[in-house]
């Protein structure tokens, strides 16, 4: 485990097919889903990751039955309020990202002081996309900053790559250096589309509620056996290795 990245996104996926293939109800997959956030949580503190980004629901998410969006915000709020304690004990920063206002109002009460009380925390981030699409929040960027424009606040010619990013919902946050997904699908689901330009991606065939601290360390440890190229040459990087540079792992 040379190689940590700074920052792990994870697609949480498969925890309606993972009930099903034994015959219970979706929302115990769902229950034993966050069985495996707390232990990955955790696990990723231990290790030493600073940032970790969770895709916990989707704004398509919405269209769900429900009765199944009702119990996964009644998770939403249990989780939040059972760990509220092992995220302070742990110096965790919570952060949410996405369209919140959607959110149902005692959850947003409960995430709000949830982000209050950890606000000073400064372990590792832990940052829940709730409510959230990546091409809205791209649209809301371009929104945003296309008004800075028209009421002179800002020309064109100065919007750059950097200031678009601070603009984003993960602004002053690193890109990913690493995606997990779990159950086998092999798509990135309009999650952090601008920021995981760059970023190395991880498929495995593996159900969340299965997806354990070793399938943690299993995963990982790819991540420490690629070279993070950024366009450039392994030739390149060996030169900016030897310089004292550093490479890019």
């Amino acid at each position: 485990m040379e190689h940590i990245p700074r920052h792990l996104a994870i697609i949480m996926d498969g925890n309606g097919r993972w009930a099903q293939q034994r015959h219970l109800p979706r929302l115990v997959g769902h229950q034993k889903g966050v069985e495996a956030v707390r232990q990955v949580v955790e696990e990723c503190c231990s290790l030493g990751i600073c940032h970790l980004t969770l895709y916990a629901f989707s704004s398509e998410n919405w269209g769900r039955p429900a009765d199944e969006v009702a119990a996964l915000m009644g998770l939403l709020a249990t989780y939040l309020k059972s760990e509220l304690k092992t995220l302070l004990s742990n110096k965790v920063r919570l952060r949410v990202i996405g369209e919140s206002e959607k959110l149902p109002k005692n959850i947003r009460k409960t995430l709000d002081e949830a982000v209050e009380r950890t606000s000073q925390n400064d372990s590792m981030t832990l940052t829940l996309a709730l409510s959230y699409g990546s091409r809205a929040e791209l649209l809301n960027v371009c929104k945003s900053l296309a008004a800075r424009v028209g009421c002179g606040e800002l020309r064109s010619e100065e919007i750059d790559e950097e200031l678009f990013s601070a603009a984003l919902d993960t602004g002053g946050v690193p890109d990913p250096d690493f995606l997990i997904r779990t159950s086998g699908e092999m798509r990135i689901s309009n999650f952090l589309l601008w920021q995981l330009a760059y970023t190395e991606l991880y498929f495995t065939d593996v159900f969340w509620p299965d997806f354990s601290r070793e399938e943690l360390h299993k995963a990982l440890l790819e991540f420490g056996r690629r070279q993070r190229r950024f366009g450039l040459t392994a030739e390149q990087l060996l030169k900016q290795d030897r310089s004292g540079d550093g490479g890019n792992h």
